[in-house]
């Protein structure tokens, strides 16, 4: 979700810029010893961002009179953890504030923490929880990528409700209003991406299947268990 400038107060882009650092900082340490450490590894970071960027600028209508969009930041959860999603989400806001006026500069931080710290660490525990119970991998990244994107939206739906509570219910009204008027739109936006991410990850376990599985992404050794249930999720 972005929001634009002059949505919040000076003080409520403040807060959400302080609570967003520790996040990003971490993140940022995270890449550099990402990329130190397993250089063959930039690519992956590479799509993972790139992916982000061009999920995250498309804009649909939305019957409820706004527009909706995925987030895309599912992927590099799961490929590099949340952390790291934290630094290359803000990235990719700080470009398409830039360059697409989609977001804003005073309404980073809030942003940034609902699309790239939010939303990937929901979506990363879907998938962990996944896997912990036995669960394909197709299905754990379904299940990430679906959640990274639904949950980003419900906590705009609370940032905004905590900047514009409703005079009778509060904070707790409002933030019902516009979960109506934004989560609700976001559910078949939320599913398409999760079997968008299944097609991605079917794509890199061909490509870059030693990478997938050096990070854990993908058991099993060469066209493995785990490779043959994604590609048989896939349609394969």
């Amino acid at each position: 979700m972005h929001i634009a400038e002059g949505i919040l107060s000076p003080t409520e882009c403040a807060v959400w810029y302080a609570a967003a650092a520790p996040f990003v900082i971490h993140g940022a340490r995270q890449v550099v010893r990402q990329v130190k450490e397993h250089p063959e590894n930039r690519l992956l970071l590479a799509t993972a961002g790139a992916f982000t960027f061009v999920l995250s600028a498309i804009k649909l209508p939305s019957v409820s009179g706004s527009s909706s969009h995925p987030t895309g930041t599912g992927v590099g959860a799961v490929l590099f953890k949340p952390p790291v999603m934290a630094f290359l989400g803000m990235i990719v806001l700080i470009f398409q504030a830039l360059l697409l006026a989609h977001g804003g500069i005073s309404t980073l931080g809030a942003n940034t923490f609902s699309m790239a710290i939010a939303g990937p660490w929901v979506g990363y525990a879907f998938y962990r929880l996944t896997k912990k119970l036995g669960g394909p991998d197709a299905l754990a990244i379904f299940l990430c990528m679906v959640f990274a994107d639904f949950s980003t939206y419900c906590v705009t739906s609370f940032q905004l409700a905590i900047a514009f509570p409703d005079p009778h219910s509060g904070i707790l009204g409002a933030a019902g209003k516009f979960l109506g008027i934004f989560a609700v739109t976001q559910i078949p936006l939320a599913l398409a991406e999760g079997v968008l991410g299944i097609l991605l990850f079917r794509f890199l376990a061909r490509v870059a299947g030693p990478q997938l599985r050096s990070l854990g992404v993908l058991s099993g050794g060469a066209d493995g268990p785990a490779d043959a249930s994604m590609k048989e999720t896939a349609g394969v």
